[in-house]
């Protein structure tokens, strides 16, 4: 039986792909900042909760240890921003890269050691489809998952003759995700007068009808990383996104 590890499985993309791996048979170690009994987690000898905070190399340490040995890092944990750049506080910038791009960094650091003794394993970072069109009031936010794309790129290339495989998830965004709630109390005075009028535009089309991704696109698309073995890097997950990715191919 194989074993996965999750980060961000407190609500959307994370918790959803937690239940995929777990229907499938897997060993899933769910893994959040602060577990909480209301997890809509199943019961399951297959299945264990962890506290984990990726910005703390004290608390990767303790949930690996506790976890045991891993198949598969499925690095989800995110925060979302929306705002305009130049009403954005550094510090706030900071604290983005912080989870998103410097904590899916330590996870992978943490975890390689691990793959590498075994000549086996997967890391599966996951970014948006913000990577592949651009768009206006999340210029610190892509900046943080556009580091990612290029780590990953590089540390497959590095990775590969060990065994170990790294792939890229890049999520749509769909009406059911934890993005906006997850950086709602990041974007309070962010949205100043000159940028108010087309930020309700932005809005309106992140609520709209046109936005197709679930989180069991992501939990799909996830779990399809964990089998292919074409060598493929970038994995869109949702139909907005497969369609962006065409688009950003020129097809």
């Amino acid at each position: 039986m194989k074993t996965v590890l999750i980060t961000g499985c407190s609500s959307g993309y994370g918790l959803e792909t937690a239940r995929h791996f777990h229907a499938l048979g897997w060993s899933v170690i769910a893994t959040m900042r602060q577990p909480r009994d209301d997890s809509f987690l199943p019961v399951s000898d297959r299945l264990r909760v962890l506290p984990l905070d990726v910005t703390r190399s004290e608390s990767i340490a303790h949930a690996l240890e506790v976890a045991g040995p891993i198949d598969v890092l499925v690095n989800n944990a995110g925060i979302g921003l929306f705002g305009a750049f130049e009403a954005t506080p550094m510090a706030t910038v900071r604290e983005v890269f912080e989870t998103n791009t410097f904590g899916t960094m330590a996870m992978c650091q943490a975890v390689i050691p691990q793959f590498r003794a075994r000549g086996a394993g997967t890391l599966i970072n996951v970014t948006s489809s913000a990577v592949l069109a651009p768009m206006p009031l999340v210029a610190a936010y892509t900046a943080s998952k556009t580091a990612i794309e290029g780590f990953s790129a590089s540390l497959a290339l590095e990775l590969a003759p060990l065994g170990v495989r790294v792939k890229l998830v890049q999520p749509g965004y769909g009406p059911t995700t934890r993005f906006a709630a997850n950086g709602q109390g990041r974007i309070q005075g962010l949205i100043t007068e000159p940028y108010a009028a087309y930020a309700h535009s932005v809005f309106a089309q992140f609520q709209g009808a046109a936005l197709t991704t679930q989180p069991a696109d992501v939990a799909e698309a996830i779990w399809w990383a964990t089998q292919d073995e074409t060598g493929q890097l970038r994995c869109p997950a949702g139909p907005d996104a497969m369609a962006l990715a065409t688009r950003a191919a020129g097809g």
